[in-house]
């Protein structure tokens, strides 16, 4: 991508909860997310970029389609980024196809407009979570419909799930489903070199220093079950009672908006890796356009 090119960019991101930004702040200070973090990298780069998120945790591949790509479209994105398809693997019923469909239609639409487009392959979850064993082969099947789909229509695909530092658990929060403040950072990092950005490398695959000593079998056991009980069991009840995190939640920037530049105070109070002083700031801006200022 050109600097003329990026000049007045427009970026759009669509998916779920992981471009949302679950796991990189909370609901109470706001979410920032990898898709902040690019829309910062972009800013960083080329002054004049405005910004729109429509991610919602929870949303499904179709619900991208049915209920994102037409705002989407109506923005008029030059870049937009579309990552959504692990819930659809989480659920008891999982079509690869049916999914991969789904991502295609939004990356045909999009493409189609004279949008670039990217997106991103998923990492192996039982390296994060040695109990989603079962889940493997689905994760293998849709990076290979992802992959397809994105061939067809020339759509830019950062290839994360092939590089083993994305399973290292400090990149994951908690729940091992959302990826951790330095997780976002990394995933920011991998879609802004596989587009060619001003100022990206391939530093994000390289892996974080070792730990000093790793924990015992048994510890290890303690820590899966006490995961199972903290977030698999709630998350297996929502399902049971058909509820979705995100039922009753709209997107946290439904419009574009400008990416403003902060001082160097507000830039050391953010978490992350390698964010320099003076980069872009979203907090100050993610409110308005939403009904109660709050993050989604």
């Amino acid at each position: 991508m050109s600097a003329s090119e990026c000049e007045g960019l427009r970026y759009v991101a669509l998916g779920d909860s992981q471009t949302e930004g679950l796991g990189d702040g909370d609901d109470t200070v706001g979410l920032r997310g990898w898709a902040d973090r690019l829309a910062e990298h972009l800013a960083r780069h080329h002054p004049g970029t405005r910004y729109a998120n429509l991610a919602v945790r929870g949303r499904l591949a179709r619900h991208v389609r049915t209920e994102q790509l037409a705002p989407a479209l109506a923005l008029r994105p030059d870049l937009a980024t579309v990552v959504a398809g692990v819930n659809d693997l989480l659920r008891p019923r999982f079509d690869a196809d049916e999914v991969g469909g789904h991502l295609e239609t939004v990356f045909a639409a999009l493409t189609a407009q004279g949008a670039r487009v990217a997106t991103v392959t998923f990492p192996d979850v039982t390296r994060i979570t040695p109990l989603a064993k079962p889940l493997g082969p689905r994760v293998a099947a849709l990076n290979d419909r992802i992959r397809d789909a994105a061939r067809r229509h020339g759509v830019v695909v950062a290839e994360t799930g092939r590089h083993a530092v994305v399973t290292d658990l400090r990149l994951w929060s908690p729940d091992r489903l959302h990826a951790s403040p330095l997780g976002h950072a990394r995933i920011a990092a991998a879609v802004a070199h596989a587009l060619a950005l001003p100022g990206s490398d391939d530093t994000w695959t390289l892996p974080l220093p070792p730990v000093a000593t790793a924990s015992p079998a048994p510890g290890r056991a303690a820590a899966e079950l006490r995961w199972a009980v903290a977030f698999l069991g709630p998350w297996l009840g929502r399902r049971l009672r058909g509820r979705s995190s995100g039922d009753g939640r709209t997107a946290k920037r439904p419009v574009l908006l400008p990416v403003l530049t902060p001082g160097p105070q507000a830039s050391a109070r953010r978490g992350g890796e390698g964010q320099p002083h003076g980069e872009t700031d979203l907090h100050e801006r993610r409110d308005e356009g939403r009904p109660g200022g709050r993050p989604g």
